[in-house]
Protein backbone atom coordinates (compact mmCIF):
# COMPACT_ATOMS: atom_id res chain seq x y z
CA UNK A 1 0.00 0.00 0.00
CA UNK A 2 1.22 3.34 -0.78
CA UNK A 3 0.44 5.91 1.99
CA UNK A 4 2.90 8.65 0.78
CA UNK A 5 4.16 9.96 -1.81
CA UNK A 6 6.51 12.63 -2.75
CA UNK A 7 8.11 14.12 -5.76
CA UNK A 8 8.21 18.09 -7.81
CA UNK A 9 4.73 19.28 -9.52
CA UNK A 10 5.45 19.01 -12.90
CA UNK A 11 1.99 19.48 -14.52
CA UNK A 12 -1.63 19.87 -12.88
CA UNK A 13 -4.15 19.10 -15.45
CA UNK A 14 -8.14 19.12 -13.94
CA UNK A 15 -7.68 17.33 -11.24
CA UNK A 16 -4.80 15.22 -12.47
CA UNK A 17 -1.31 15.80 -11.01
CA UNK A 18 1.82 14.88 -12.84
CA UNK A 19 4.63 13.99 -9.93
CA UNK A 20 8.14 13.73 -10.68
CA UNK A 21 9.94 11.67 -8.38
CA UNK A 22 13.53 10.56 -7.92
CA UNK A 23 13.76 7.61 -5.82
CA UNK A 24 17.57 5.42 -5.87
CA UNK A 25 18.55 7.18 -8.83
CA UNK A 26 15.39 6.12 -10.71
CA UNK A 27 12.97 8.85 -12.06
CA UNK A 28 9.72 8.98 -12.94
CA UNK A 29 6.60 10.44 -13.83
CA UNK A 30 3.46 9.41 -11.16
CA UNK A 31 -0.08 10.62 -11.65
CA UNK A 32 -1.78 11.09 -8.72
CA UNK A 33 -5.69 12.47 -8.49
CA UNK A 34 -6.08 15.00 -6.32
CA UNK A 35 -9.53 16.81 -4.95
CA UNK A 36 -10.90 20.19 -6.66
CA UNK A 37 -9.41 22.54 -3.78
CA UNK A 38 -5.63 21.07 -3.94
CA UNK A 39 -5.64 20.99 -7.61
CA UNK A 40 -6.16 24.84 -7.63
CA UNK A 41 -3.50 25.23 -5.30
CA UNK A 42 -0.75 23.01 -6.94
CA UNK A 43 -1.15 25.17 -9.83
CA UNK A 44 0.94 27.71 -8.04
CA UNK A 45 3.38 25.29 -7.62
CA UNK A 46 4.48 23.74 -10.72
CA UNK A 47 8.80 22.97 -10.76
CA UNK A 48 8.07 23.02 -6.92
CA UNK A 49 8.18 19.86 -4.53
CA UNK A 50 5.33 18.52 -2.35
CA UNK A 51 4.63 15.36 -0.07
CA UNK A 52 1.21 14.14 -0.83
CA UNK A 53 -0.77 11.96 2.04
CA UNK A 54 -2.37 8.98 -0.34
CA UNK A 55 -5.39 6.48 -0.93
CA UNK A 56 -4.53 3.84 -3.48
CA UNK A 57 -7.17 1.86 -5.09
CA UNK A 58 -8.06 -0.13 -8.03
CA UNK A 59 -10.50 1.51 -10.41
CA UNK A 60 -13.10 -0.29 -12.86
CA UNK A 61 -13.21 0.08 -16.28
CA UNK A 62 -15.57 -1.28 -18.89
CA UNK A 63 -18.32 -2.19 -16.79
CA UNK A 64 -16.28 -3.49 -14.00
CA UNK A 65 -14.42 -6.33 -16.83
CA UNK A 66 -10.99 -4.68 -15.75
CA UNK A 67 -9.30 -2.46 -12.93
CA UNK A 68 -6.89 0.43 -13.50
CA UNK A 69 -4.71 1.29 -10.59
CA UNK A 70 -5.27 5.15 -8.72
CA UNK A 71 -3.35 6.96 -6.26
CA UNK A 72 -5.49 10.28 -4.51
CA UNK A 73 -3.35 12.00 -3.09
CA UNK A 74 -4.34 14.75 -0.22
CA UNK A 75 -1.93 17.39 1.32
CA UNK A 76 -2.59 15.93 5.32
CA UNK A 77 -3.73 12.57 7.05
CA UNK A 78 -6.74 14.71 7.96
CA UNK A 79 -8.15 15.41 4.89
CA UNK A 80 -7.54 12.02 3.76
CA UNK A 81 -9.00 10.78 6.70
CA UNK A 82 -12.10 12.82 5.57
CA UNK A 83 -12.19 11.78 1.82
CA UNK A 84 -12.52 8.43 3.13
CA UNK A 85 -15.89 9.78 5.32
CA UNK A 86 -17.09 11.58 2.68
CA UNK A 87 -17.14 8.72 -0.29
CA UNK A 88 -18.97 6.45 2.57
CA UNK A 89 -22.10 8.42 1.45
CA UNK A 90 -24.53 6.43 -0.83
CA UNK A 91 -24.30 8.44 -4.13
CA UNK A 92 -20.81 9.81 -4.29
CA UNK A 93 -17.98 7.53 -5.38
CA UNK A 94 -13.85 8.33 -5.29
CA UNK A 95 -14.24 10.68 -9.22
CA UNK A 96 -17.75 12.43 -7.50
CA UNK A 97 -16.03 13.14 -4.41
CA UNK A 98 -12.44 14.49 -5.91
CA UNK A 99 -15.19 16.87 -8.21
CA UNK A 100 -17.26 18.33 -4.98
CA UNK A 101 -13.99 19.00 -2.73
CA UNK A 102 -13.84 22.39 -4.24
CA UNK A 103 -13.67 23.83 -1.19
CA UNK A 104 -11.58 22.87 1.87
CA UNK A 105 -12.63 20.22 3.86
CA UNK A 106 -13.17 21.86 7.12
CA UNK A 107 -15.38 23.95 5.08
CA UNK A 108 -17.55 21.30 3.84
CA UNK A 109 -17.31 19.51 7.08
CA UNK A 110 -19.02 22.58 9.05
CA UNK A 111 -21.84 23.29 6.36
CA UNK A 112 -22.78 19.80 7.07
CA UNK A 113 -22.72 20.29 10.90
CA UNK A 114 -25.34 23.39 10.48
CA UNK A 115 -27.29 21.23 8.17
CA UNK A 116 -26.31 24.26 5.60
CA UNK A 117 -27.63 22.28 2.09
CA UNK A 118 -27.97 26.22 0.33
CA UNK A 119 -23.35 26.06 0.51
CA UNK A 120 -23.58 22.83 -0.06
CA UNK A 121 -25.20 22.74 -3.41
CA UNK A 122 -22.61 25.45 -4.34
CA UNK A 123 -20.21 22.59 -4.63
CA UNK A 124 -19.90 20.60 -8.48
CA UNK A 125 -21.89 17.02 -8.44
CA UNK A 126 -24.35 18.26 -5.16
CA UNK A 127 -28.33 18.30 -5.78
CA UNK A 128 -30.63 19.25 -2.71
CA UNK A 129 -31.11 15.73 -2.33
CA UNK A 130 -27.35 14.67 -2.02
CA UNK A 131 -26.98 17.34 0.12
CA UNK A 132 -29.82 16.15 2.38
CA UNK A 133 -28.64 12.96 2.75
CA UNK A 134 -24.93 14.21 3.23
CA UNK A 135 -26.35 15.55 6.51
CA UNK A 136 -28.46 12.79 7.48
CA UNK A 137 -25.12 10.71 7.44
CA UNK A 138 -22.42 12.50 7.87
CA UNK A 139 -23.62 15.31 10.25
CA UNK A 140 -22.77 13.35 13.60
CA UNK A 141 -19.59 11.93 12.49
CA UNK A 142 -17.90 15.33 11.47
CA UNK A 143 -17.44 17.27 14.12
CA UNK A 144 -13.30 16.75 14.01
CA UNK A 145 -13.09 17.95 10.64
CA UNK A 146 -15.45 21.38 10.70
CA UNK A 147 -13.53 24.52 10.66
CA UNK A 148 -15.05 26.93 12.67
CA UNK A 149 -13.81 29.92 10.46
CA UNK A 150 -15.50 28.96 7.56
CA UNK A 151 -18.28 30.99 6.25
CA UNK A 152 -21.88 29.80 6.90
CA UNK A 153 -24.61 29.91 4.27
CA UNK A 154 -22.42 32.27 1.65
CA UNK A 155 -21.79 29.25 -0.52
CA UNK A 156 -17.81 30.76 0.14
CA UNK A 157 -15.47 30.05 2.62
CA UNK A 158 -14.05 32.54 4.67
CA UNK A 159 -10.49 33.33 2.45
CA UNK A 160 -8.89 36.04 5.18
CA UNK A 161 -8.42 32.84 7.26
CA UNK A 162 -4.83 31.10 6.60
CA UNK A 163 -4.68 28.42 4.79
CA UNK A 164 -2.70 25.31 5.96
CA UNK A 165 0.86 24.82 4.50
CA UNK A 166 1.81 21.76 2.73
CA UNK A 167 3.95 19.41 4.49
CA UNK A 168 7.89 20.02 2.59
CA UNK A 169 8.84 17.29 0.62
CA UNK A 170 11.52 14.63 2.17
CA UNK A 171 15.44 15.88 1.00
CA UNK A 172 16.70 13.62 -2.03
CA UNK A 173 18.98 11.79 0.35
CA UNK A 174 16.16 11.19 2.76
CA UNK A 175 14.40 10.24 -0.14
CA UNK A 176 16.94 7.86 -1.68
CA UNK A 177 17.25 6.48 1.94
CA UNK A 178 13.92 5.78 2.89
CA UNK A 179 13.64 3.57 -0.54
CA UNK A 180 16.63 1.66 0.52
CA UNK A 181 15.17 0.65 3.99
CA UNK A 182 11.80 -0.39 2.10
CA UNK A 183 13.62 -2.17 -0.29
CA UNK A 184 15.09 -4.04 3.04
CA UNK A 185 11.91 -4.70 4.43
CA UNK A 186 10.76 -1.34 6.05
CA UNK A 187 7.32 -0.36 5.43
CA UNK A 188 6.82 3.37 4.30
CA UNK A 189 6.48 4.77 7.48
CA UNK A 190 8.74 2.98 9.39
CA UNK A 191 11.35 4.07 7.39
CA UNK A 192 10.52 7.75 7.10
CA UNK A 193 10.31 7.51 11.10
CA UNK A 194 13.99 6.05 10.91
CA UNK A 195 15.62 8.24 8.59
CA UNK A 196 14.18 11.43 10.50
CA UNK A 197 15.53 10.07 13.73
CA UNK A 198 19.11 9.45 12.40
CA UNK A 199 19.45 12.64 11.28
CA UNK A 200 18.11 14.07 14.55
CA UNK A 201 21.01 11.59 16.46
CA UNK A 202 23.85 12.52 13.75
CA UNK A 203 22.78 16.31 14.04
CA UNK A 204 22.94 17.30 10.25
CA UNK A 205 22.25 15.84 6.50
CA UNK A 206 24.61 14.04 5.45
CA UNK A 207 25.59 14.70 2.11
CA UNK A 208 24.81 10.89 0.51
CA UNK A 209 22.44 8.40 1.75
CA UNK A 210 25.15 5.76 2.28
CA UNK A 211 25.92 7.21 5.51
CA UNK A 212 22.33 8.06 6.24
CA UNK A 213 21.45 4.45 6.10
CA UNK A 214 24.16 3.60 8.09
CA UNK A 215 22.70 5.63 10.95
CA UNK A 216 19.33 4.63 10.45
CA UNK A 217 20.50 0.55 10.64
CA UNK A 218 22.07 1.15 14.17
Amino acid sequence: MISRISGTVEAVEGSALTLRTDAAGFISAIEVMVPAYLAARLRDRLGQPVMLHTIFYLEGQVQGTSFEPRLIGFDSPHDRAFFDLFTTVKGIGNRKALRAMAERPGWIAAAIIRGDTKSLVQLPEIGKKLAETMIVELKDKAQSFADANATPATGKPDRSQPVRPMEPALSQVEQDTVSALIVMGDQPAEAERKVKLAVARLGRLPADASELLSAALR
